[in-house]
């Protein structure tokens, strides 16, 4: 029988160890580590987000249970006590770095997307994530509530979060997605969260084309009408001005206006773009497609640990929520060992139930029916 690496191995082989130790040496705090270095501390955190361990005592017990076989991993059990000073003391942005190295070494190409242009398309979103006011006072968000925020450029493309942010709950949305670097004619779609008009006039120059919804207070001025088909449920589609004072001293752009009824629901939509190039109803569809990266917040709330934490302290979560955005994107460049149309989500449940089976990741995620096929029945009944 050939020998096969466990799926754990497996689903961590696009990660360098020489780079992760480099890292791990760039982002370290204190005196040198001795019962245990920040690959332990990673190997931990990740079974745990694969495995659904709820606690520092879980994570151990599970560890010292698959001693053997953590060996080709070059990692080692990890006390809970020393794994939850590393969460606690350890700067977080190690995991950051490592989330954006691993994401440049296996970036997938893009123009994948259901569209026909061939544009980038990404949304753009945030999504807060709950925090127990009593156990994490430093993440207070109002008297009442407290949490951190997690931004995400999502490319449609791959459903992978190329660009990822995290801050504190008070924080406006615009702030993370500011900084987020959009390439040259890529498209970005989002909510009116993000309107800001000296950041049109930015994307704009950049070569950013951006698909978005009108405030209904807006104050603009129309300048071109074009021809709309209504049967596609385009009621409008104008070039326009925003003219408020506000909008003038920022630099607004020349923007386009489609006014867009859905047929399924009835309900009608007002959108702003710089895009003049793709068809109303292409724009009206590209908002919708939005509905991606909601899909996205909802999968990896529901799946990875990001909701129950095994740390109190800020750099504590912090080194949670990263260690879990590397586990999905880990789990994203699986996907090509699964059945067409398998999506993360799926990959993870079936990953959790063989997490230590030494079979190849194709085995376990593209089973053969044929093998368990018998010519003859288990079991007969004598008469």
């Amino acid at each position: 029988m050939s020998h096969n690496n466990t799926a754990f191995h497996q689903l961590l082989s696009p990660l360098s160890r020489h780079e992760f130790e480099s890292l791990a040496k760039k982002y370290h705090c204190g005196q040198r580590l001795r019962s245990a270095s920040r690959w332990d501390q990673f190997i931990g955190m990740s079974m745990s987000q694969l495995s659904g361990r709820q606690s520092l005592r879980d994570i151990q017990s599970n560890l010292e249970a698959q001693q053997d076989k953590l060996y080709h991993l070059g990692a080692k059990p990890i006390a809970r006590s020393t794994l939850a000073r590393l969460n606690e003391k350890q700067p977080s942005e190690l995991y950051q770095a490592l989330f954006y190295k691993l994401l440049s070494r296996c970036k997938q190409p893009v123009g994948n997307h259901k569209f026909r242009f061939k544009n980038p398309l990404y949304s753009l979103d945030a999504s807060a994530i709950d925090l127990s006011l009593k156990l994490f006072p430093w993440a207070a968000h109002r008297a009442d509530t407290a949490n951190v925020k997690l931004s995400v450029g999502l490319n449609h493309a791959n459903l992978v979060p190329e660009f990822v942010s995290l801050s504190d709950g008070n924080e406006n949305d615009m702030v993370a997605g500011r900084k987020f670097t959009f390439p040259k004619g890529s498209i970005v779609a989002f909510d009116k969260g993000y309107v800001d008009y000296q950041w049109f006039g930015t994307l704009t120059k950049q070569g950013v084309s951006f698909v978005t919804r009108l405030r209904p207070k807006a104050v603009y001025q129309v300048l071109e009408r074009n021809d709309v088909n209504k049967r596609q449920g385009v009621l409008s589609d104008q070039i326009i001005q925003l003219n408020s004072a506000h909008a003038l001293k920022r630099g607004a752009p020349k923007l386009r206006r489609v006014g867009f009824r859905d047929q399924a629901s009835g309900k009608f939509y007002m959108f702003l773009t710089n895009n003049f190039k793709l068809s109303a109803s292409t724009i009206a569809a590209i908002y919708k497609d939005r509905w991606q990266v909601e899909l996205f917040f909802k999968a990896i709330k529901q799946n990875l640990k990001i909701k129950t934490f095994v740390g109190l302290s800020k750099n504590a979560i912090l080194t949670q929520i990263w260690i879990a955005m590397i586990t999905y994107l880990l789990l994203a460049f699986a996907r090509h060992n699964a059945k067409s149309g398998w999506t993360v989500q799926r990959i993870l449940r079936v990953i959790q139930l063989n997490i230590f089976e030494r079979r190849t990741l194709s085995e376990i995620l593209k089973p053969d029916p044929s093998r368990h096929k018998k010519d003859e029945p288990q079991m007969r009944l004598v008469l």
